[in-house]
């Protein structure tokens, strides 16, 4: 009776955090629906389905708004259940303290600035002869840009000095894979990194509203 009784308050619980944060849920059931739809092609189709779907060159040269969109409702290749705790961890986190709206403005400022900012780095190494041709048609999908933006903004939810480290950590993070051997990815992850704390006039001052009792989040890793 007792262990019902505890499962029946975790179950609520859980419930109660989902419902807090309606949009990272939404984007998470989604992805949990196209995930099951590519495990259902073949690799063949599925490369070329998701192509259509990218934000390459020649597809944001074509349809720019319809890649920047649907490229953040697939996932390329892996398993969705890591996005289950990186979603709750940090976007539901963000959506929470900042609210729907808000939240939702920083990720689609990060997802796609940094693309178009990775993709027109791109574009001139092309054109400078440092990138073949073919790059223009690169599979360019997921969720890490817009997640990339919300784990940096989270740095104003942080009461000092606590603040600094998690923003050591995170600059850490992003910042080795471009040193070490630098991918455009690589660089549009920096590039959101920054976004998201360029982010700040959407905080409007709520960095101290918040629990002091609460830890901060851990960089995505």
């Amino acid at each position: 009776m007792r262990l019902r009784r505890g499962v029946s308050e975790a179950g609520r619980g859980i419930w109660a955090y989902v419902r807090s944060a309606p949009g990272t849920y939404v984007w998470l059931t989604v992805l949990f629906v196209t995930t099951v739809a590519l495990h259902h092609m073949s690799p063949e189709f599925e490369q070329e389905f998701l192509r259509r779907r990218s934000t390459n060159l020649h597809e944001l040269s074509r349809h720019p708004v319809r890649v920047l969109v649907a490229s953040a409702m697939w996932i390329d290749g892996g398993s969705w259940l890591p996005y289950v705790v990186l979603y709750s961890v940090f976007h539901a986190r963000a959506e929470r303290w900042l609210g729907t709206a808000r939240w939702l403005a920083v990720c689609a400022a990060a997802h796609v600035l940094a693309t178009l900012l990775s993709e027109g780095a791109l574009a001139k190494a092309i054109r400078d002869g440092l990138a073949p041709r073919s790059a223009a048609d690169t599979l360019d999908v997921g969720v890490s840009y817009a997640l990339s933006g919300v784990v940096a903004v989270l740095v104003y939810r942080i009461r000092p000095p606590w603040r600094y480290g998690y923003l050591a950590g995170v600059a850490v993070f992003y910042t080795v894979p471009l040193v070490a051997a630098p991918t455009f990815t690589d660089f549009g992850h920096f590039v959101s990194f920054l976004v998201g704390l360029g982010c700040y006039p959407l905080v409007g001052g709520r960095e101290r509203v918040r629990d002091p009792k609460e830890t901060a989040p851990a960089p995505p890793g």
